[in-house]
């Protein structure tokens, strides 16, 4: 069960790696990740640092839109989820996504982007 936080209480490495992917920073979004970090994200599964990159760089240049942190839950100290609303020209165009986190000190280790 989590408990919703404040989206300021997130740890520095979701707040720092959220900033970057905001910024569209693929390197300094990189930096976070774990080199056996695993992403899911519509459904398919990216492992290691080479195919996260391949989808960073997919995702940044598919569509254009904005991303608004909305809420923030903890799950415990390894796992947070943070919501995002996002707007923007992908099918749609209107959707919240949770960025559910799992963590090993200060790099991020796992990675589930869903609605």
């Amino acid at each position: 069960m989590s408990e919703a936080i404040d989206t300021r209480e997130l740890p520095a490495v979701i707040t720092g790696y959220l900033s970057a992917h905001q910024a569209r920073d693929l390197d300094r979004e990189l930096a976070y990740y774990t080199e056996d970090a695993v992403v899911t994200d519509e459904g398919k599964t990216h492992r290691g640092k080479k195919e996260i990159r391949g989808w960073l760089t997919r995702a940044a240049s598919e569509y254009t839109y904005t991303t608004t942190l909305v809420a923030a839950h903890r799950v415990d100290d390894e796992h947070y989820v943070a919501v995002h609303h996002l707007e923007g020209d992908f099918p749609g165009g209107v959707v919240d996504l949770r960025f559910r986190f799992t963590l090993a000190g200060d790099r991020i280790t796992g990675l589930v982007i869903e609605p």
